[in-house]
């Protein structure tokens, strides 16, 4: 297998607006990368170990990379040419545990490192997935990049929709990893790495699973269980503060992002940047929030901007908006957040704090909410007779694509009624939705099948099968990268 990754793939995998790097790896890899540790030349990427042995390129940041760091000068045998470089980090890190180096980094990042000794190639995304990193393998060699739309540069990529991953798209809004709406292109997971030879094998694993690292605080008491938490939002907020470039935060004026700005501006020596979209009016599912933006603002002492969006905004940037989408996000905050990093990026800042994930772990949406409470009924000791029959009755009432009957079904079926935090189509449905043809091909398909590989580390590694557990672990492995 060649491992090619062509000039173009990179120059548009991690390209930054203004960024000036712009480096060769063996002629076949070209990098851009927004800087924000180590601005200096000798950071530049891509980076090679002392003899040439490895090379890395990286998008993103590992956040203790100074601890590790100060590990590798106390171990020794390293020669370091950065003072900060957190690129450099990864190779020396490497060096010295291999890859289990992957347990020690915390941060954001997609790596491909080259091991010219061993004659393979390693491709890493972080923990939970917050960078993408896609690969296709084709005609005997495998490219990857961090954006869809650079391994289409490839003349010899297939341009085919994979229909099962369409089908499962319908059901979630989402395609489930490795999948993609792309034939022949796949998305690395969060938490798992690849590695492939020039004898043609692939093989992926997963390093880090959220299941792995539960820390039980059922016996605790509620203050001390505050206390944790609060513990460990300062620790990441504090960690994410490291930056050799000015640093802001996305402030709605709820409690995630205001959370942030309190946290953020604990000792900060001058005003923290906050950056806030407002909406003009209430919406049903958008409520204007700039009131309480302001006032959070102006608690933590903030140099805070705004906009106010009109309706005319969202049409002039639908067709920018499906540009800049390497797969549909069904979601309308992704037009909140392009404005907002406009804003930020207007005002000199190019790397933003946000609130995501909190929802996922404190279960603050209200389907959610609305799923428990038909999981608990679920659980009542109801024969599966009186069960079938209320599914008859559903269909009878022409309720047979409704998510109710969806939801009975999967109970009869023995499956979790939850299926993520954004269901769309019903298995029934979809059926109507889609072309005979289309029907024909995915006969017997199920979008279970898609969360089957999840529901079976959960069946494994959970120390709690609870409901409420299921989807906090579902969406942090399916909604949220």
């Amino acid at each position: 297998m060649r491992v090619c990754v062509f000039k173009q793939f990179f120059f548009a995998l991690i390209r930054g607006e203004t960024n000036t790097f712009q480096g060769t790896w063996r002629e076949m890899i070209q990098s851009h990368r927004n800087s924000c540790i180590d601005l200096s030349p000798a950071a530049a990427q891509p980076m090679s170990n002392e003899d040439g042995s490895l090379q890395v390129v990286f998008n993103g940041e590992i956040y203790n990379h100074a601890e590790i760091r100060e590990e590798l000068v106390k171990l020794g045998g390293h020669r370091w040419k950065t003072d900060h470089s957190d690129t450099e980090v990864i190779l020396h890190a490497f060096e010295q545990w291999g890859i289990d180096c992957l347990q020690r980094f915390r941060g954001m990042f997609a790596i491909a490192l080259w091991d010219a000794r061993n004659r393979e190639l390693l491709l890493v995304r972080d923990r939970i997935g917050i960078k993408p990193l896609y690969y296709s393998i084709h005609h005997g060699r495998l490219t990857f990049a961090s954006e869809i739309k650079a391994l289409l540069e490839d003349p010899e990529q297939e341009r085919e929709v994979d229909e099962p991953a369409l089908y499962h798209y319908l059901s979630f809004f989402a395609t489930p990893a490795p999948q993609t709406l792309l034939k022949g292109v796949q998305k690395l997971a969060g938490g798992t790495w690849l590695r492939a030879r020039l004898d043609g094998s692939v093989e992926v694993r997963r390093y880090w699973d959220a299941l792995d690292n539960v820390t039980s605080l059922q016996k605790a008491a509620e203050g001390e269980i505050a206390e944790r938490i609060l513990g460990e939002l300062r620790t990441a907020v504090q960690l994410r503060k490291v930056s050799d470039v000015p640093v802001g935060v996305f402030l709605s004026g709820g409690i995630d992002s205001s959370v942030n700005a309190a946290l953020f501006s604990e000792g900060s020596g001058q005003p923290i940047q906050t950056f806030s979209i407002g909406y003009g009016g209430n919406y049903k599912s958008y409520p204007d929030e700039l009131p309480y933006a302001r006032r959070m603002a102006v608690h933590v002492g903030a140099d805070h901007h705004e906009r106010v969006l009109k309706q005319q905004d969202l049409i002039d940037f639908l067709p920018e908006m499906i540009r800049l989408q390497d797969e549909p996000i069904a979601d309308p905050v992704c037009v909140p957040v392009y404005y907002l990093s406009r804003l930020a990026r207007d005002n000199g800042v190019i790397v933003c704090q946000v609130g995501e994930g909190s929802d996922e772990l404190f279960w603050g949406y209200r389907y959610w909410r609305i799923s428990l409470g038909l999981q608990k009924l679920a659980r009542l000791p109801v024969p599966n007779f009186f069960r079938t029959a209320g599914l008859k009755a559903l269909a009878a009432a022409g309720q047979h694509e409704a998510m109710p009957y969806e939801w009975l079904r999967r109970d009869i079926a023995g499956q979790p009624i939850f299926w993520g935090g954004a269901e769309a189509f019903s298995e029934t449905h979809k059926q109507r939705l889609l072309s005979h043809d289309l029907r024909r091909r995915l006969s017997g398909i199920s979008s279970w099948e898609a969360l089957q590989p999840i529901r079976a580390r959960f069946e494994q590694k959970a120390w709690e099968r609870s409901d409420l557990a299921w989807m906090t672990y579902l969406d942090l492995n399916l909604r949220l990268p």
